[in-house]
């Protein structure tokens, strides 16, 4: 796949945004990370190796960089941490569990940091890739799960559908990290640090290629 045709319009098919000193600031604070020394502020050490696998399997290096390449999963660790309320970042670790626990009893092993590509790409597949009708049942599940929480009522959902959840965010969240990298948005999203001419109606196609804006 050509990843450069496929990040063109991502920002506008995901909805997001990054605007916020906050979101900025974490943007360039990954920067100065190493990944090799790298310590997770809100993850475990084994949970923080688990999710680096997990954004080259979503992201593997192609004609552009592997999602851990551009710092995409301190990218996360750092959002799930400055960003997220208590009650998002709870279900984060709720469901992020669940989906750990899953792979561990797949894959026959104890700890999240022992799991391999393998074992991770084996349990995201089988979590993303089912029926739509599956999909709308996990995706009821988790809206009346949220309901429930929001009533201040007992709240359940299932290991299927909070793997699901899971795996359906990490996925979107490493999309999104990597469409605001310093090194996507200059290399292969339409990039003007210093704006020119404004031109309101015209055909992106012709303007940049195609290509969504960087900034």
């Amino acid at each position: 796949m050509d990843r450069r045709k496929a990040l063109k319009n991502m920002g506008a098919a995901l909805g997001y945004t990054i605007a916020t000193p906050t979101l900025l600031s974490i943007v360039q604070s990954c920067k100065s990370e190493n990944a090799i020394t790298w310590t997770p502020d809100f993850l475990t050490p084994d949970q923080g190796s688990a999710i680096m696998k997990l954004v080259d399997i979503i992201l593997p290096a192609t004609d552009t960089p592997a999602a851990s390449e551009l710092q995409v999963h301190i990218f996360i660790d750092k959002f799930v941490n400055e960003v997220m309320d208590q009650e998002k970042q709870d279900f984060f670790k709720m469901s992020m569990d669940k989906f750990l626990s899953k792979s561990l009893k797949t894959a026959g092993k104890e700890k999240a940091g022992d799991l391999s590509m393998e074992d991770l790409e084996t349990t995201l597949a089988s979590t993303l890739k089912i029926s739509k009708d599956e999909q709308l049942k996990n995706s009821e599940a988790i809206a009346d799960y949220n309901k429930a929480l929001a009533a201040n009522e007992t709240a359940n959902l299932n290991d299927d559908a909070a793997a699901y959840a899971f795996a359906s965010q990490l996925r979107g969240t490493t999309i999104w990290g990597y469409k605001t990298s310093e090194y996507v948005g200059e290399k292969v999203l339409a990039y003007l640090p210093i704006p020119g001419e404004y031109i309101g109606c015209d055909d992106l196609t012709e303007l940049t290629d195609g290509k969504a804006w960087s900034l």
